[in-house]
């Protein structure tokens, strides 16, 4: 009888240990932390799966480009290259948790970036490319990426502004600490100007004379 009745006060002690670890987990901002996280988590997913798609775009849109300007390839090998390194980039949410592989992830992106402004630039010289349905199709994805990649890098940008924050700061900082939570990767503010300024689709109302009487 006298054991039965220690173990029933054994459990009800261990509840009202949970119970108190609960509260102070509360109090100290674990269950911020973990739903900021998950958060960031979900952003960075969204980041990642735009920046995919676009990816996706790169080798039907080089070799549209292709078959009107063969010799610019200069420019259609950077496209190329810079396509591959970014799926070279192994990406996964333990990215976030590397701020050197976060970097390269995000360098790889504007070069890509970079070559497509260029890759677009020079379809202007080619008005038959730039009547071509396949290639203002594909420019018209382009668009549409490049604004939803905006959105998802801007929503992921706050979502982790908010995360920092708050295991920087007192006393969820120490919360933070005890379970594993550290700081997060952003994009730097260099990289916004580039995203201010995505690839730019051009869809007059008709082709320019090519200069130079190109083809």
């Amino acid at each position: 009888m006298a054991e039965k009745v220690l173990r029933c006060l054994v459990y009800k002690l261990w509840l009202a240990l949970a119970a108190m670890l609960a509260i102070s987990l509360t109090g100290c901002g674990y269950n911020t932390i973990q739903s900021q996280d998950e958060q960031v988590k979900a952003g960075w997913s969204e980041v990642v799966n735009q920046y995919q798609r676009r990816a996706d775009l790169v080798p039907n849109l080089v070799n549209t480009v292709k078959g009107y300007a063969s010799h610019e390839r200069e420019v259609l090998t950077a496209v190329t290259e810079a396509r591959a390194r970014v799926g070279a980039i192994q990406v996964t949410s333990e990215t976030l948790n590397d701020p050197k592989a976060f970097a390269q992830f995000q360098v790889a992106q504007q070069q890509l970036s970079g070559t497509l402004s260029r890759l677009l630039a020079v379809s202007e010289n080619y008005p038959q490319l730039k009547a071509d349905a396949g290639f203002r199709d594909l420019q018209s994805q382009l668009e549409g990426t490049e604004n939803r990649i905006t959105i998802a890098r801007n929503r992921y940008i706050q979502s982790v502004q908010a995360y920092n924050v708050t295991v920087r700061s007192i006393p969820s900082s120490l919360t933070a600490m005890v379970f594993g939570y550290k700081e997060k990767p952003n994009f730097t503010v260099a990289s916004e100007a580039a995203i201010a300024k995505p690839p730019q689709v051009d869809f007059g109302a008709g082709p320019a004379s090519a200069p130079g009487g190109a083809k």
